[in-house]
């Protein structure tokens, strides 16, 4: 389905007719922006505008946009921000609905820029204009070869199918010269400025319904619509079309968040990232990683399930395989019986067929070894792709002979493979136009981005495709949860434990006393060693008061602990509402996870699991994701940390049992849910885990006002 961004936008990225109002042969920016249509090889018109009139390299420029007389589609406004009003008043009267906006000096000059901004997105609106920027420089449209871009472009420029949607404007031009010099061909490129209208979000869900964009890379400082933002990742995922993101900035999520432990462990940032592993964003951290992985993803597609091959002509390159692929959470498949026996058909005698697979040299002197080896390996059935390393001769000083032979046979043994297979360059080299060809006469998928940029691609592709399969298949996401909150906040650890339990949430027995004999007497019923805690609203770290009492065995420990206890903590905070003192049994052994929930003002609530206790803070060990979740997310986020090894049994411990773990920490996510849009954190700390075991012992709630 195709959505209204398309249709909104498809005029103004594709037009016939361009205006460049304030055009003169005196601005870096006029002359630039008619250079990149001429290396376009633009075919459409253009109409320069200048008030002055006169002309513009040989064109008669109008003194106004509606002197022009004709249907234009998009203008560029290349007028002091003081001018734009009469621009836009201009636009409206010819009847051109979009602008692409190149000055300066508003959000992003403090204060009064934002005024200023905001003021001119109104008047925008209300005269039915559509605006690319402020402080943008433009598009190109590189399929159609048009273009309103106010930098250089550089030839040659062949279309491709990797998209690029960028806040910066200067950024988007490295990426495309990137892109350029390592052969990757671009379909669109979006800078989108300050957003004063058109956001990324909107330019992603044009290009997912784009039929010649392939991939979508994205650089975002902000995201300023986060809804409309993951509706477009969530279209893009259902046609499978790949998103990879590089994103900026971090921070702690709310000055109340940061009162528990969670808000200063997550921080937005994390939360962003949670955002992009529920809808299959690949997120990587640098320029490269974001044009090489895009590209990549364009060849290959998802991958089909299962493990990666990977092949070489170097046992030493195969090492490096290996060690990437283990980094990055990537299975090198075990061949079949079948496999091995074909591949010791075709290798030499000192050969060994095993994943990576090193070809060995001998594939220099028999380049058709090269080609056999690799038809009987992509054929395994336990592949779901495969990556060859291969050079692509780009210079005369390497296009020999030998090395057209070697890329011919690897052509060939690649052709009829059932998944997505691909070819690397051994390091990071230039593409050139010798390269293009040899490429588009095999039919190879070629990205020239070395081992290293490949494999950082494979195990984000990876990634992305099994977020696909749980989509299709039966884990899913799970659904909202919909209840009645309570009728007041929770207060104290014993309301906030009484609401987890009401909601399936194992809670360790719990009792309220108001006295030293009353604690006693619970302490007797509850039978073992119990442990005390203050009981106060206005105290959430107990132990810093002394509000904690632990391993204490008969009446008398209890009644004596009970009374210091109540003593300690109203000299240390006099201020403080005491309800009384819990008591609740003494838990020994097993393992502490800490289970916490934070609303983040953008993406919404998100959950966190980690070690817990005082591991929580001393090693910020947790796996983070967006509520609400299912079982199988949870195992998965149990998977990634750390100390995940100390669940399946430490030193003689027993295994934890997973599945209940998982069971009650979607059961305090859908609890944190249920408490409505005040709630800034709900944690429970330490969640104790023993075997089958799972109780939570502590729990607090963190309130603020909704929003």
């Amino acid at each position: 389905m195709t959505s209204s961004s398309s249709s909104s936008l498809h005029c103004f990225l594709h037009p016939k007719a361009i205006a460049f109002v304030g055009a003169t042969e005196r601005s870096v920016w006029s002359n630039a922006a008619l250079a990149s249509l001429r290396t376009l090889g633009y075919a459409g018109k253009l109409y320069p505008v200048n008030r002055r009139g006169g002309s513009f390299h040989g064109m008669a420029a109008a003194t106004s946009a509606e002197a022009i007389g004709e249907p234009v589609d998009t203008a560029l406004l290349m007028v002091p921000a003081d001018a734009l009003d009469d621009a836009l008043a201009d636009l409206q009267r010819a009847g051109i609905g979009n602008a692409v906006l190149l000055s300066s000096g508003f959000a992003e000059a403090g204060e009064e820029g934002r005024e200023r901004q905001r003021q001119l997105t109104a008047k925008a609106r209300s005269r039915g204009l559509r605006i690319l920027g402020p402080n943008c420089l433009g598009f190109v449209n590189f399929v159609d070869r048009s273009a309103v871009w106010t930098a250089s472009l550089r030839e040659p420029l062949p279309a491709g199918t990797l998209g690029i949607v960028s806040q910066s404007g200067a950024l988007a031009g490295q990426l495309s010269f990137m892109a350029q010099v390592h052969g990757i061909g671009l379909s669109r490129m979006v800078s989108t400025g300050n957003e004063s209208d058109i956001d990324i979000a909107e330019v992603i869900d044009y290009l997912v319904d784009d039929e010649h964009t392939r991939s979508i890379a994205v650089f975002a400082e902000t995201v300023r619509d986060p809804q409309r933002f993951a509706a477009a990742a969530e279209r893009a995922l259902a046609v499978a079309k790949p998103i990879v993101v590089l994103k900026m900035g971090s921070s702690e999520i709310t000055a109340q968040a940061a009162q528990a432990h969670t808000g200063s462990l997550v921080g937005d940032d994390r939360v962003f990232d949670a955002m992009c592993q529920r809808l299959g964003l690949m997120r990587v951290r640098s320029i490269e990683d974001l044009v090489f992985t895009a590209a990549f993803a364009s060849m290959t597609g998802p991958f089909a399930a299962g493990g990666l091959a990977a092949v070489s002509m170097s046992g030493g390159m195969c090492e490096i395989f290996a060690e990437r692929a283990e980094e990055e959470g990537l299975a090198l498949t075990p061949l079949a019986p079948a496999t091995e026996a074909a591949l010791r058909e075709v290798l030499p005698g000192y050969g060994t067929p095993q994943n990576p697979l090193d070809v060995t040299g001998a594939a220099m002197l028999q380049p058709e070894l090269f080609g056999n080896a690799l038809e009987a390996l992509v054929r395994d059935p336990a592949l779901g792709a495969a990556i060859v390393v291969a050079d692509v001769p780009n210079a005369p000083a390497n296009d020999t002979p030998l090395n057209r032979a070697v890329l011919a046979q690897v052509a060939r043994g690649l052709a009829a493979s059932p998944v997505p297979a691909i070819v690397c360059s051994h390091y990071v080299m230039q593409v050139s136009e010798r390269s293009r060809e040899l490429i588009a006469e095999t039919g190879i998928r070629h990205i020239a981005c070395g081992i290293h940029h490949a494999m950082s691609a494979a195990g984000a592709v990876h990634r992305w495709s099994e977020t696909l399969r749980r989509r299709q298949g039966a884990r899913g996401v799970a659904a909202a949860v919909s209840a009645k909150p309570p009728a007041q906040p929770l207060r104290s650890e014993r309301e906030t434990l009484e609401w987890l339990s009401q909601r399936g949430v194992p809670v360790v027995p719990v009792r309220l006393s108001r006295s030293a004999d009353e604690a006693a007497r619970f302490a007797g019923e509850l039978g073992g060693p119990v442990v005390l805690k203050i009981a106060s609203a206005q105290i959430a770290h107990k132990t810093e008061v002394g509000g904690v009492a632990l391993n204490l065995q008969g009446a008398d420990a209890v009644r004596a602990a009970w009374q210091a206890m109540d003593a300690r903590v109203r000299a240390a905070r006099p201020e403080a509402e005491i309800d009384g003192i819990l008591v609740a049994p003494m838990r020994q052994g097993g393992l502490e996870l800490f289970v916490g929930t934070v609303r983040d003002p953008q993406w919404g609530p998100a959950l966190a699991v980690g070690l817990g206790g005082i591991w929580v803070e001393a090693l910020r060990d947790t796996s983070l994701r967006l509520l609400p979740v299912t079982p199988a997310e949870v195992k998965d986020m149990l998977a990634e940390l750390r100390g995940a090894r100390l669940l399946d049994g430490w030193r003689g411990a027993p295994a934890a049992d997973r599945d209940a773990i998982a069971e009650a920490v979607v059961a305090i996510g859908n609890a944190a849910l249920a408490l409505g849009p005040e709630l800034v954190s709900l944690e429970v700390n330490p969640l104790r885990v023993d075997g089958r075991t799972v109780e939570a012992l502590d729990a607090l709630a963190v309130w603020g006002a909704a929003g």
